[in-house]
């Protein structure tokens, strides 16, 4: 279970990397890129809260990843 978590955490990271980037590269030329990699963290990370309470509710988590 742990490493799933560093997984997501990896990929939440990487998710919102890449928004800085299309920020940067886009200037305000009206694209969506910032939006959609914004997106997809705020899922991975709702994704994550609910891998995290369902873990904890089966017993798969006690108290420590």
């Amino acid at each position: 279970m742990r490493v799933v978590v560093i997984v997501f955490l990896l990929l939440i990271l990487l998710s919102l990397g890449s928004a800085l980037l299309f920020l940067f590269r886009d200037r305000g030329t009206g694209g969506t890129r910032t939006v959609k990699a914004l997106a997809v963290r705020v899922g991975l990370s709702i994704a994550l809260f609910v891998l995290l309470m369902a873990g904890y509710t089966s017993g798969l988590i006690t108290q420590r990843l």
